[in-house]
């Protein structure tokens, strides 16, 4: 089972950006995808963006489409979460995890019963 670290959280302006990190350690596979999830006390658990391991398949929620990129460096076993143009409604508790994937879409990333492993989230707030 891989065990997965995020950090790059913190506290930033509307209209800026930040860049969450979500480490992995232990064996991974080709098969793995990475989901990037949000939660806040009133809004539950969100689906945010989703990456194969091999980078070549992404996804995105529609509310963060054309501002958060996700990436991976497959040297580093890293993989990114690059968040522009930030809105008081994106802070939450951002977590990355990690599950097999047959097929890499939104259809499935989305769903978190697919996963099997999970960071302990990073803080993001967004002030207005």
């Amino acid at each position: 089972q891989v065990q997965l670290v995020e950090s790059g959280g913190g506290l930033v302006q509307a209209g800026g950006s930040l860049r969450l990190s979500c480490a992995a350690s232990g064996r991974t596979f080709s098969a793995y995808g990475v989901g990037w999830f949000r939660q806040t006390p009133g809004k539950g658990q969100e689906f945010v963006a989703g990456i194969s391991w091999s980078g070549g398949s992404t996804c995105y929620t529609n509310p963060v489409k054309g501002r958060f990129t996700t990436s991976i460096d497959n040297a580093k076993n890293t993989v990114y979460l690059q968040m522009n143009s930030l809105k008081p409604e994106d802070t939450a508790v951002y977590y990355c995890a990690a599950g097999f994937f047959e097929h890499f879409s939104i259809a499935t990333m989305s769903q978190a019963g697919k996963y099997n492993s999970w960071g302990r989230g990073t803080q993001v707030n967004v002030s207005s």
